[in-house]
């Protein structure tokens, strides 16, 4: 077995060789409640993911991966900050409608980071930091923002006037894809305002990859760092009309399969644009299978239980790294990882430090 140091010791030193002091492109995409065995190079026998298993086959599959909490909110604080969600005030349960708060402007964020540099920088998805202005992702690093601020079984204003839940209720609303326009009252925001009410769910993750293949495009003579975070595949599951399975047993297995092809197209585009020599894509998730809702949530594999638990099924999840000619290609890490080292790790790439005044608790495995 690699110890956590030499493989990453290799896939560092492998980009300062081949890359030198040339900006690394990033493109972050972070599934919503996607079980540890919710892919096809991670076990599935039932989900097709061909896309990211060819990610694994060209790049490196990480199998000890873990997020620093098994609810959202947290967890995104985490991998954006690089911090325990306990530093940066937003440890305690996941936001609302109602909340008041979200992260602050002066945490440093990978977006931060990267703009320090002269990136373009955006965020396409689900944000779940903080729903009002002084919170999204524009005061935050960002260029550009287009997402829905909170998760999607979530209503503007005060989050009532929900439909049924559990997978009943599920099954219910995955038997009337119309329900996402009737049944709910998810906003849509672009920058700071919002620009649809409510947000039809049926193409969100494929306009959100719309997004980042505009940025990719408009951005390829430049540096840039665009992070996806899909609001799928938490619940309710919607996928557009046109591959809709409508035996709502087979809910997730579509939502993630619609997942996988516009990660495909992601990957298709940096290829055609010939940029994939000087580009990462990372794919992982925010947190483990929401066990409860049964067949409308995932699997955790071998492990024990899912979200909203510290059993590894909450806090261990997939994690795919993807970078042609510069990650050994098949290679596998079964060391511990998390999402709170992509911070210190992702800038030692591009060899430029983090500030002092904002602590970092994630590690820098290059100087491991």
């Amino acid at each position: 077995m690699k110890t956590f140091a030499f493989t990453f010791f290799l896939l560092i030193n492998s980009f300062f060789h081949l890359w030198g002091t040339d900006k690394v492109n990033v493109v972050l995409i972070f599934a919503d409640d996607q079980g540890y065995g919710d892919l096809g190079c991670f076990g599935s026998k039932k989900i097709k993911t061909p896309n990211i298993d060819q990610m694994a086959k060209e790049g490196r599959k990480f199998t000890n991966f873990m997020v620093a909490s098994p609810v959202c909110t947290p967890s995104r604080a985490a991998l954006l900050t690089g911090c325990y969600p306990k530093r940066v005030g937003l440890h305690q349960h996941v936001l609302f409608p109602s909340s008041t708060k979200g992260l602050h402007p002066d945490e440093y964020t990978l977006a931060d980071h990267f703009k320090s540099q002269g990136y373009a920088t955006a965020c396409y998805g689900k944000w779940h930091l903080g729903h009002h202005p002084e919170t999204l992702p524009r005061q935050n690093g960002f260029d550009h923002y287009f997402g829905i601020p909170y998760s999607n079984d979530m209503n503007h204003p005060d989050n009532k006037g929900k439909p049924k839940g559990g997978p009943d209720g599920m099954d219910i609303l995955w038997n009337d894809p119309e329900s996402t326009l009737t049944k709910w009252k998810t906003p849509l925001i672009e920058n700071e305002k919002i620009v649809e009410l409510p947000v039809d769910q049926r193409t969100i993750t494929r306009r959100c990859t719309d997004k980042a293949i505009s940025f990719i495009q408009k951005n390829k003579d430049k540096p840039f760092f665009v992070y996806v975070p899909h609001s799928m595949p938490h619940i309710p599951l919607y996928v557009p009309d046109e591959i809709r399975d409508p035996n709502p047993l087979n809910a997730y297995t579509c939502v993630i399969e619609h997942i996988d092809s516009e990660v495909g197209r992601i990957i298709k585009t940096i290829k055609d644009l010939k940029l994939e020599k000087n580009t990462i894509v990372i794919y992982t998730t925010d947190n483990g299978p929401w066990l409860p809702f049964k067949h409308h949530g995932g699997s955790a594999g071998p492990l024990r239980e899912g979200k909203g638990t510290t059993f590894e099924g909450g806090q261990r999840v997939p994690c795919v790294m993807w970078g042609p000619s510069r990650i050994p290609a098949g290679s596998v890490c079964e060391e511990l990882m998390g999402t709170i080292d992509l911070l210190p790790s992702l800038a030692a790439i591009n060899q430029k430090g983090l500030p002092a005044k904002n602590k970092i608790d994630g590690l820098d495995a290059s100087h491991l």
